[in-house]
């Protein structure tokens, strides 16, 4: 069957098939005059590559997004060619024909016709920042789930002292778990602890704080609480600097946070997501569809159904 050519809109370019220890890379200038090369995941190896693409002219190279072993052969490169990193769902090739080899030379053939897409690839800062916001709120997250742990541990104890204090990591609650710690359970001093606006009649307070309380639950309670202090250290460490990356963008920041509901910490979210250059999204539609929060739209038999 006669071949179909598509106009070629880029002069030399390079598709990267990457995965966990092989790099296979193919750099193209046509249809018929294309080399294919295999490097290891080593950065050696991977600057070797960089060095490849430069003799050869390559201006724009295109990967697929597998996994998170992109990101260390986008990072070498990054600074001197246009990358491209695409779905791999978007450039599947014939079936039944897969190779690695096919599937960089399949990538090369697509990127120097213009046919692929790229992912959205914020810039190195913005990266960074996500990152840290990511980890911090896994810390954030790890920090409530050992708060329910002590809750939990009190319980059994038959302390019920989320049943009539509003947040057991508060100064009156923070101060009876520690002499529960250190063994002071005498229910008229841990009353003593207790302060300001609590609505909970004192007899009342004084039947929750009655309890069995062994020596497992307060070895319990205290690695609990080692372990919260631990990680509200880390995410101290990790505010000083998101601060620190995030100076450079104050003025976004203090523009988002006029909006209503958006306070500092969920500026800081939307930046590490989606950056500050806003022209890489064509259009707040674009945007909100990337961001996942757009309503799906689905057509059956002529009747569409909006979720």
């Amino acid at each position: 069957m006669k071949a179909i050519d598509f106009e070629q809109l880029i002069s030399v370019g390079c598709g990267i098939d990457v995965h966990k220890d092989v790099i296979v890379a193919t750099i193209r200038r046509s249809s018929k005059d294309f080399e294919t090369r295999q490097f290891t995941a080593y950065t050696s190896s991977l600057t070797e590559l960089r060095d490849w693409c430069r003799e050869e002219g390559v201006s724009h190279v295109a990967m697929e997004s597998t996994g998170i072993y992109w990101k260390p052969v986008f990072n070498i490169p990054e600074e001197y060619f246009e990358i491209i990193l695409v779905n791999a769902r978007h450039v599947k090739n014939v079936p039944g024909h897969k190779t690695d080899k096919k599937d960089s030379a399949w990538l090369s053939k697509l990127l120097l016709s213009g046919l692929l897409k790229g992912s959205f690839i914020p810039p190195k800062e913005i990266r960074e920042l996500r990152d840290l916001m990511r980890y911090k709120k896994k810390k954030v997250q790890f920090v409530a789930s050992e708060t329910n742990r002590i809750i939990k541990v009190l319980e059994d104890c038959n302390i019920k002292l989320s049943s009539v204090v509003s947040d057991v990591k508060g100064v009156s609650a923070s101060k009876i778990i520690d002499d529960i710690i250190e063994g002071k359970e005498d229910v008229a001093h841990l009353l003593t602890h207790v302060h300001g606006r609590v609505k909970t009649p004192r007899e009342e307070m004084a039947e929750a704080l009655t309890g069995r309380i062994t020596p497992h639950h307060r070895f319990m309670l205290k690695m609990i609480r080692e372990t919260i202090a631990e990680n509200e250290k880390l995410i101290t460490k990790l505010d000083r600097q998101i601060d620190l990356i995030a100076a450079q963008y104050q003025l976004e920041l203090d523009l988002l946070q006029t909006i209503d509901g958006v306070g500092k910490d969920t500026a800081l979210t939307i930046v590490s997501e989606i950056g500050v250059d806003m022209e890489r999204f064509p259009n707040q539609h674009h945007l909100a569809s990337w961001s996942g929060v757009s309503p799906g739209s689905n057509e059956s038999a002529g009747k569409k159904n909006e979720h």
